[in-house]
């Protein structure tokens, strides 16, 4: 959106809306810190006339908002270690650590997916100058398997299949309780939550669709590990569908509240020490670009996930010896 202009007339049922709240629904990718900076700073009117963020709206007021021009960000290379699946002159696979960004946004410039790519391959000329080569997205926390575009054909054509839903992509979460029925399929569309711009919501006002499918592979009593594939790439998606199931992801302190008090001390210790949520992206398999071939790979648990479940494993079993004592 950078530099451009939008405008709207105030219809009536959006009349006696807090100005800065009337904009967070129209730009739900954006903070409500920087729609109210927009404000503040005129960027965004009424009338042709700035106002006070808490201004509220009147039916048939014009609403005007005038995006600055920012400076691109160029993003530069950084030795950052990659662990590499596979490689060749169209594209890389990867397995992503838990706590590194697949790219820069606000605040952040380095340390991220994309200056370790550079570093790696040099560069990289495919899709976004500013995001180059990445051609889907993990979250921060959320480790394992990603591909990535090493020029635009690559990109173009991976692109494509992940919108045409070519591209399978599994999981392995393990979430609190055991959801039931054991296998199903979440279909509940997910917009930007207006009460908390950090948060995903089943219950926003504008919404895209989402569609996720989960298996019980294993359950413990208070928690269950599960095999998860979405057909939808949206933010948080996993999460939120598991968590407006009742069925939050472990570690998730953003969707799962104070959970972690409900485990054994022991386990809950391992998962404060974890610092993220237990969900791995561990499969994913696509039709090569170039070449036709449909290709598979794998990323293993880490070690702090492995930790994690084994201790679950294990108390889960003396447990059920002794009766559920």
């Amino acid at each position: 959106m950078n530099g451009e202009n939008f405008s709207w007339l105030v219809a009536p049922d959006a009349a006696k809306t807090r100005f800065d709240q009337f904009l967070s629904l129209r730009f739900p990718d954006e903070s409500r810190s920087q729609i109210q900076n927009w404000i503040r700073k005129g960027y965004a009117t009424i009338n042709g006339q700035p106002v006070k963020t808490g201004y509220l709206t009147r039916a048939g007021d014009a609403v005007a908002v005038q995006i600055p021009r920012m400076p691109a960000l160029h993003p530069f290379p950084e030795k950052i270690p990659l662990d590499v699946l596979y490689e060749d002159a169209d594209m890389v696979v990867i397995n992503k650590p838990a706590g590194m960004s697949c790219h820069a946004g606000a605040g952040l410039h380095a340390g991220t997916l994309v200056n370790a790519l550079l570093y790696h391959i040099g560069t990289i000329e495919a899709g976004d100058p500013e995001r180059p080569g990445i051609v889907h997205r993990l979250d921060k926390f959320t480790s394992g398997v990603m591909l990535a575009a090493k020029n635009n054909f690559a990109h173009r054509q991976l692109s494509r299949q992940f919108k045409s839903r070519e591209i399978k992509k599994e999981y392995i979460a393990l979430a609190h309780g055991v959801p039931s029925p054991p296998s199903g399929t979440i279909d509940l569309p997910i917009g930007r939550d207006s009460g908390n711009r950090k948060r995903m919501s089943v219950r926003a006002r504008h919404k895209r669709n989402a569609v996720t499918h989960y298996v019980v592979r294993q359950a413990f009593g208070s928690t269950s590990l599960l095999d998860v594939q979405i057909e939808t790439g949206r933010t948080h998606q996993i999460r939120v569908h598991l968590a407006a199931k009742g069925h939050p992801i472990v570690g998730d302190s953003l969707y799962g509240g104070n959970r972690t008090k409900n485990l054994p001390d022991s386990i809950a210790e391992l998962v404060e020490s974890m610092g993220r949520p237990f969900l791995h992206s561990s499969r994913i398999e696509f039709t090569h670009p170039r070449t036709g071939e449909r290709m598979k790979f794998h990323a293993p648990l880490p070690p702090e996930l492995q930790t994690l479940l084994l201790a679950i494993e294990s108390r889960w079993q003396i447990s059920g010896r002794n009766g559920g004592r």
